[in-house]
């Protein structure tokens, strides 16, 4: 008999109940006991939803108000300096993610420290899941600090009144937590931390044990990475120590194959490895055939990062031989946890009909694994293996999914310059003097607040309550309302704030030919932060203009530079669900051709500052930095082809966010935009050290203050950040703006801090200036 599982199960709830609530706690509307309640009822229908599909070995652990990883640090005690109490709290955590919580009486500090700057914030491996960095102090001491593991243990134990359900508490593993965390001022090897964790880790194992936990999963996705010897003596060390511990370890990596990491894997003394079939798919068969004898191996192969259908029958036919030699050993499960894909297919009531029945959401994929687990002991399942096997081939075959137009356009793909004309030094003359650039140019990164009015027009709109007439009226008032605030605030390249925009891929995606779009798709971003992926299901092209509407619009309202903002191939590539039947270059290519397309239409209409947001294109690298070279070369060369037609005077800016640049700092430069924006101030100016070490040649914009952050900087702050960053990179190249877009702030910290911002730059231009003339 093979046991069915699962790996965790998205934690936001099928209609983003959970970030309502929190942000509802966030702005002190509502009180921590009915925060709780609410995690509470979303664990327990979760649950149900598992068990329903016959899950037996239910995920504990796998919720979290934030992220996964916080809720590590807090649990291990790793909690930065500056947010330490005398007592664990769950605002503690809520400091850590956003530098501020709901008890806070301030925003400009919290908790009596004067440097309450959140913790970083990285993508999970190559996801758009972010997960709040784990800081190493010189003084960083573990213990259990956070009970919530075993309170949920606890819950779950008191709705299962005959002790039938069994629990699978779910750990990011020591060797995973220590790799991702960063030095704060430590001085060591993360490594040498090791042996300070690992007595916790056992402390934490011997609780679940006296708990009566038989399995623990522990996820060490970093297994997938390409590793040096010291951190393979560390997973050695580190499992020779928990194996001491009566209860038995579920090894989980997932994203990638094992590589030459398989040896090491199979000689941990661990009871069982769980491996993602799909993206590891190029070494399953050497898994299977190496998988110790009395191993339990827990296999993947129903994808829980995309969207679609699994062809079930051609799981089974990589089962069925699996489940006859290693008989009740065989545990099966999607290939990762489902964090990673919405909820509920079923609530998609307006979907294109054709498409929805291509696809598959977290409810929808724990049953085709239960379909999997069925057919492997022995149940008659032929029916639903047959309608299985219709939709995937009825996919294979739609007309909907090829266009012969786009198809002819990507023929002719070496006709379509991909350098800029003329070098940057060359360049920018002509684009300074057409601005009337001055020292230190301040702009924001594109979004500004979006409101509940904002949203309750765009969705009044959307549902048909209002008319277009009105629904263009509304969006001018509040471009222009944008507009006379950048003005008042004396910024000089303005944006007009993107109030028609619902999502920055979304919003694009929409307006594509090949794109599908859902109701309920709802995924974690961060904390309360959700995205609505699109779905690329067929070739994309452009019908028509998509932008230059709103970018004229917001230019006839000022004479200072306005920016059309754009969102890159990559980023639309990478934050959409993307097909899965030709190769992802090509993709990304049929999307440049149509942004092409509106890079010129916008130059065309006056629009000479373009800002291309490309904050996608690090996590698109592949985990195995040896096959890196051919996601950089296709990736950068995607963004050349938007953007090399234009003319010398046209300024080409690009974002990036959450990003370390050391090691793709040449791919960046060799997208030659003439200004890029960075964030760099929770790093307090770290990630800028890559642009400087490589003489970074073009123009740059490191972030001046944390938007994900509801604190005000103060003027002397930004100075700092400013002067720091000029100590190396010449001022005349330095622009002062925001980390990132300001749609989820709100107008009382937006207006100050930007005015801040601006009060920073002139004082410091001021200076330059006089400096100079002396």
């Amino acid at each position: 008999m093979t046991t069915l599982h699962n790996l965790g199960y998205p934690r936001i709830g099928a209609k983003r109940e959970l970030k309502f609530q929190l942000e509802k706690y966030w702005r002190k509307e509502i009180d921590r006991e009915a925060l709780e309640q609410t995690a509470q009822t979303l664990r327990q229908q979760n649950w149900q939803t598992q068990l329903a599909a016959g899950v037996e070995y239910l995920p504990v652990n796998d919720f979290a108000y934030y992220d996964q990883m916080l809720n590590m640090s807090t649990l291990l005690g790793c909690i930065p300096s500056r947010f330490r109490q005398d007592k664990y709290d769950l605002d503690i955590a809520f400091r850590m993610a956003r530098g501020q919580a709901p008890s806070d009486e301030t925003v400009h500090c919290c908790s009596g420290h004067q440097d309450s700057s959140a913790c970083t914030m990285k993508k999970w491996f190559d996801t758009n899941y972010h997960y709040i960095v784990p800081e190493f102090e010189t003084d960083t001491e573990f213990a259990i600090t956070d009970t919530r593991l075993f309170d949920e243990i606890l819950e779950a134990q008191a709705l299962d009144a005959q002790g039938e359900i069994k629990l699978k508490p779910v750990l990011i593993g020591p060797l995973t937590y220590l790799y991702l965390g960063k030095k704060f001022g430590y001085h060591g090897q993360k490594l040498d931390l090791l042996p300070k964790l690992l007595p916790v880790y056992q402390q934490i194992l011997e609780k679940l044990s006296q708990l009566g936990i038989e399995w623990v999963q522990i996820d060490e996705p970093i297994l997938t990475l390409e590793l040096d010897a010291e951190w393979k003596a560390g997973f050695t060390a580190a499992y020779e120590a928990l194996a001491q511990s009566s209860v038995k370890i579920l090894l989980a990596t997932y994203f990638d194959t094992l590589g030459d990491n398989l040896s090491l894997v199979n000689h941990l003394p661990v009871s069982g490895l769980h491996y993602d079939g799909v993206r590891g798919a190029a070494q399953l068969q050497e898994v299977i055939d190496t998988c110790p004898a009395d191993r339990v191996l827990s296999l993947g192969l129903v994808e829980g990062r995309n969207i679609w259908k699994t062809d079930l029958n051609a799981a089974l036919e990589i089962l069925k031989p699996v489940a006859k030699n290693k008989q009740n050993k065989l545990w099966i499960a999607p290939s990762c946890s489902l964090l990673h894909v919405p909820v509920d297919l079923d609530l998609e009531e307006k979907l294109d009909t054709e498409i929805k029945s291509y696809l598959s959401f977290a409810k929808q994929k724990l049953q085709e694994v239960s379909l999997l687990h069925k057919a492997l002991n022995g149940q008659s399942v032929e029916a639903e293996l047959a309608d299985n096997a219709a939709a995937i081939q009825a996919r294979k075959t739609s007309a909907r999914i090829h266009n012969p137009t786009v198809a002819a356009r990507m023929a002719k793909l070496d006709e379509v310059p991909n350098h800029r004309a003329t070098p940057y030094v060359e360049r920018a003359p002509l684009q300074h003097a057409k601005h009337q650039q001055k020292l230190l140019p301040t702009t924001t990164i594109g979004s500004f607040p979006q409101t509940a009015e904002i949203r309750q027009t765009r969705r009044a709109f959307k549902q048909g309550e209002i008319d277009e007439v009105s629904y263009i009226q509304a969006m001018k008032k509040e471009i222009a309302f944008v507009v006379e605030q950048q003005e008042k605030l004396d910024i000089d390249v303005l944006v007009h704030g993107e109030p028609e925009r619902n999502d920055m891929v979304e919003y694009f995606g929409e307006q594509l030919d090949g794109y599908a779009f859902t109701q309920y798709g709802w995924v974690q971003s961060y904390g309360s932060r959700c995205v609505k992926p699109p779905i690329i299901f067929g070739d994309v092209a452009r019908p028509k203009a998509m932008t230059v509407f709103w970018s004229t619009y917001a230019q006839s309202l000022t004479n200072r530079p306005m920016k059309g903002m754009l969102t890159g191939p990559v980023t639309m590539l990478q934050w959409s669900f993307v097909r899965d039947d030709q190769p992802r270059q090509t993709t990304c290519e049929q999307i440049a051709l149509a942004l092409l397309d509106e890079v010129q239409d916008l130059e065309a209409a006056g629009i000479t500052v373009i800002q291309i947001d490309e904050p996608a294109l690090r996590e698109g690298l592949p985990l195995k930095q040896s096959q890196w070279r051919e996601y950089l070369d296709w990736s950068v060369n995607a963004f050349r082809l938007c953007t090399s037609s234009v003319a010398d005077s046209t300024q080409i800016h690009t974002h990036m966010c959450y990003s370390e640049f050391n090691d793709i700092i040449e791919d960046i430069a060799a997208m030659d935009a003439d200004v890029i924006t960075i964030e760099t101030s929770k790093s307090h100016m770290e990630l800028l050290q890559a642009f400087i070490d490589f003489n970074y040649p073009n123009e740059i914009g490191p972030g001046v203050y944390d938007i994900h952050s509801p604190n005000i900087p103060t003027v002397e702050q930004i100075v700092t950040l400013i002067e720091k960053a000029a100590e190396s990179i010449p001022v005349e190249r330095l622009w002062v703006n925001p980390d990132c877009g300001l749609k989820t702030r709100g107008w009382e910290e937006t207006y100050p801090a930007l005015e801040n911002m601006v009060k920073a730059a002139k004082q410091l231009r001021a200076a330059y200036q006089a400096e100079k003339q002396a």
